[in-house]
């Protein structure tokens, strides 16, 4: 068999001659414009026989392989050069060169040197995702059937080539689970129906016909699809299509990136700001405000107080210095991608890019499809129906009957979805007590499918066992009008709640060796109704149950029938009522302000189109949601690009793949929940450093412009400044490798910037004051010691600065419920070295280079009643806001 998919590569571009006008365009046939397959042959100039192999060779050096173009990987070092856009990253750098302009050589390395750390670390893991990616595009290796003539007197030729070779003009054959190799149009085709759900999303079959050479419909052919959308004519086959059942032959229209399905590739759209970008904006823009507005505040209150002037600069920028964060780049980073690295190796998620990560922790809305998602892609037998309504196990088994010998005598190479249904709730022994006949198999224009078996005990006797759709089934049986009404309107009932319907009848005919028609299908008994539902996904209602609990909502968007996907949401657990499921249609006549107040309170959006569920996803964003959407067709791209976060699982097109920020192994919901619980954690961590860290932060610099005006001299040198700056960020690594307190799991993770300000306000305020009481203990404790008082103070204020940094780090980070049952993990760990270091570095003889020195006994006891108030304080805070809180 023939089997294609969008491959990697390059196209040429198409010269011009050889261009067929797509569906809808301006064309000479009937039809909305369609050209007719006649002018379809002489544009190509082809024929029902193919090209010549001297033809074919000539195109393909014009045209290029039929290939579209890979997705190229971004090279390291631009990876590179992008993160340096990170605007606090920006800042650092700032920072760094106006340390060095100040001849602060030691601060602007540093800082220069986190701000390289974080970059690299950044581009390594996108660079990591990216080469995760490639092994993705890697598709089957593929052929197809083409007809092909030696020479233009020779008789054609079938053989297989490698789709690549395929050209315009080509005559391909088609069969039961071929992939179509290119964009064709058909010549002859019986039965045929594709799987279109790559381009669509819908999941079932569609009818496809050939029509003549003028336009018409060729005799006997099914109706197939009659809408005015490209996809929806029924006498093109689109690339990224399969095929259902049926064989065709049909002739290319379009190879490479001219198809349909390379031409999704085209057209990249920028993403709008991610809750990512947005959250990093707003929180460096805040730090941007203060660090501009700390130095000259320090020059001009020590130039008006104190007389000083620019003496005092590196010490401003040194203030500034110790408000910024430095190592948030590195541990934002460093967090991101330790979280993206073992959801890789433990879940095979693929962050493709690292902020996505924080950006599903803040989803509370995931949008998605029905079918693969929340159901399997195949039906199960719901339940049966005799002619009184009442349940009919006989019907399912004439059903099974049915289904079992079509499979055999029509050689068909697999049962449908609906006959496999069937036959698992058989028994073989029972249908092969049957004697099979002949059999009609289903085709899109009859709607029915029969087979003819010999009864056991009935000798002389065949009997028709006929199955299909119901209106089909019933038009053909004996049965007066009003009981055909009340079986039809049974059968509406049943398909409106949600479930396919197919309908059985029989008839007993004397044996005969004459063939079996169409036309023998007259005359039958109604036997019953059989219903068929969705599969429900294994994982489904676990997963759907994780996200209720972490404050996730989950919106449908289908393009399936309003019923049936309220059914299955049903099914799962989701509560649907009738004023929650909306159809695409009344989508159009809304405004966007209309739509956003729709959509907040409907579960369901069925029948919709690419756009719909653009526009759906974009009106959730404007309602301040952070939007998921997981999506694997073409059809889903617009959606994919305007969410905060696309999803697609590794089977989906390839084009849906690239558009996605986070790829999943299986398309399973579980693999989602776990990547929502590594962001949130990863987001924690990254909250809980910004808010102890620029809390502190806070203090200190209050602390610093008080005693600047209070002082006769500098509160802290600039190398003490920088050292304490270091011993900080070296301890606050240890957060990127913390478990945050399982609250943290129950709702989105956003970094507002308005809640972070009040918080660093109400903590920064207390670890000012703190500060200011250890000015005084260091007052009692200094006095009378004249020139030496001035490292004695440095070095008091030094070893308070590190001691209460340890303590905020062990407090605050724990939520409100404490430390109860908690081993010691990274975070205790590197504050106990903290306060380590705080206690021992001034007396050692690392503290005289830095301008330290040891402190006398009598400061210590009263430093420890300062830090018992302070722990006081912070526990009180803590529980102030731990009840205008759910979490922290």
């Amino acid at each position: 068999m023939a089997e294609t998919t969008a491959a990697s590569g390059q196209g040429a571009e198409n010269p011009g001659p050889m261009v067929v006008p797509a569906p809808g365009a301006r064309g000479t046939g009937p039809g909305a414009g369609v050209p007719t397959l006649l002018a379809v042959l002489r544009r190509l100039d082809s024929g029902p026989r193919g090209l010549a192999e001297a033809q074919a060779e000539e195109r393909l050096a014009r045209f290029g392989g039929n290939t579209v173009p890979a997705a190229h990987e971004a090279p390291w070092p631009r990876l590179f050069v992008r993160s340096l856009r990170d605007p606090f990253t920006a800042v650092l750098g700032c920072l760094g060169l106006v340390s060095a302009a100040v001849s602060a050589w030691g601060t602007a390395s540093v800082i220069l040197l986190l701000v390289v750390v974080s970059c690299v670390l950044r581009a390594t893991g996108e660079h990591r995702a990216d080469r995760s990616m490639s092994v993705l595009r890697k598709l089957v290796a593929t052929t197809a059937t083409v007809q092909r003539r030696a020479d233009e007197g020779a008789a054609p030729r079938t053989r297989e080539i490698p789709v690549a070779d395929l050209v315009p003009g080509d005559v391909v054959r088609l069969g039961p689970g071929d992939l179509v190799p290119a964009d064709v149009r058909l010549l002859h085709a019986t039965g045929l129906t594709v799987h279109q759900a790559a381009l669509t999303g819908e999941s079932a079959p569609v009818g496809k016909r050939a029509d003549d050479l003028t336009g018409g419909q060729r005799a006997g052919d099914p109706a197939g699809g009659t809408g005015d959308g490209v996809f929806e004519q029924p006498q093109f086959c689109f690339q990224g299509s399969s095929v259902a059942s049926g064989s065709a032959t049909a002739i290319v229209t379009a190879t490479g990136t001219r198809t349909r399905f390379a031409a999704a590739r085209g057209g990249k759209v920028r993403h709008a700001a991610s809750a990512f970008d947005r959250s990093v904006h707003g929180i460096s823009w805040i730090l941007i405000r203060f660090m501009l507005l700390t130095p000259p505040l320090v020059l001009m209150a020590n130039a008006a107080l104190r007389g000083r002037g620019l003496e005092t600069l590196p010490f401003g920028v040194a203030v500034a210095v110790g408000l910024t964060p430095e190592m948030l780049p590195v541990l934002v980073t460093t967090c991101l991608a330790r979280g993206a690295a073992l959801l890789a190796r433990g879940h095979g998620v693929i962050v493709k890019r690292l902020p996505a990560l924080h950006d599903i922790g803040a989803v509370d809305v995931l949008c998605m499809d029905k079918t693969g998602t929340l159901t399997q892609d195949r039906p199960v037998v719901d339940g049966t129906l005799g002619p009184d309504g009442r349940p009919a196990p006989e019907v399912l088994d004439w059903a099974a009957v049915n289904a079992w010998w079509t499979l055999q005598l029509a050689d068909l190479p697999v049962p449908d979805a609906l006959d496999e249904a069937i036959l698992a709730t058989a028994d073989e022994d029972d249908l092969m007590a049957y004697d099979g006949i002949a059999a009609l198999p289903f085709d899109p224009l009859r709607r029915l499918a029969t087979a003819v078996v010999r009864t056991p005990g009935r000798l002389g006797r065949h009997t028709l066992v006929v199955k299909g759709d119901t209106e089909a089934v019933l038009e053909r049986c004996v049965l007066d009008a009003d009981e055909r009404a009340r079986l039809s309107a049974l059968a509406a009932r049943r398909a409106d709640a949600g479930l396919r319907v197919l309908a059985v009848a029989t008839a007993e005919r004397p044996a005969r060796t004459r063939d079996y028609t169409p036309a023998d299908e007259r005359g039958l008994a109604f036997r019953g109704l059989i219903t068929l539902r969705d599969a429900l996904a294994p994982t489904a209602a676990d997963a759907l149950a994780v996200f209720a609990a972490r404050g996730v909502t989950v919106k449908v968007l289908t393009g399936d029938h309003p019923g049936t996907a309220a059914r299955a949401c049903r099914d799962l657990g989701i509560p649907v009522a009738g004023d929650q499921v909306l159809t695409a249609g009344r989508v159009d006549g809304l405004t966007d302000a209309e739509l956003t107040a729709l959509a907040r309170r409907t579960a369901v959006f069925a029948r919709c189109t690419p756009e719909h569920k653009a526009r759906i996803t974009r009106a959730l964003q404007s309602d301040g949601h952070t939007v998921g959407f997981l999506g694997d067709g073409v059809n889903d791209l617009p959606a994919l690009r305007a969410a905060d976060v696309g999803i697609a699982p590794r089977e989906a097109a390839d084009v849906a793949r690239e558009a996605a920020d986070v790829v999943l192994a299986e398309k399973d919901l579980t693999a989602i929940a776990h990547a929502v619980a590594a962001g949130r954690h990863a987001s924690g961590n990254i909250a809980t450093y910004l808010r102890i860290t620029l809390s502190s932060n806070l203090g200190n610099v209050i602390a610093m412009l008080c005693a600047g005006l209070l002082l006769p001299f500098l509160p802290m040198l600039p190398a003490q400044v920088l050292t304490q700056n270091l011993c900080f960020d070296a301890a606050q690594l240890a957060f990127a490798h913390d478990r945050p307190h399982p609250s943290v799991l129950r709702r989105p993770t956003v970094l507002r910037p308005g809640d972070l300000l009040r918080f660093i306000t109400g903590f920064g305020v207390l670890n000012a004051a703190a500060d200011l009481a250890t000015f005084g203990v260091l007052a009692l404790a200094l006095h009378g010691l004249g020139t030496a008082a001035e490292p004695a103070f440095h070095s008091g204020w030094f070893t308070e600065n590190l001691l209460t940094q340890a303590l905020v780090m062990l407090l605050v980070r724990l939520g409100r419920t404490g430390a109860e049952g908690r081993r010691p993990g990274p975070v205790a760990r590197a504050a106990a070295a903290l306060a380590v270091i705080g206690l021992l570095l001034p007396p050692s003889p690392l503290g005289p280079p830095l301008g330290l020195t040891a402190l006398p006994a009598v400061y210590y006891p009263l430093l420890t009643a300062v830090l018992a108030l302070y722990t006081a304080g912070l526990l009180v805070a803590r529980a102030c806001r731990g009840r205008r809180e759910a979490t922290w």
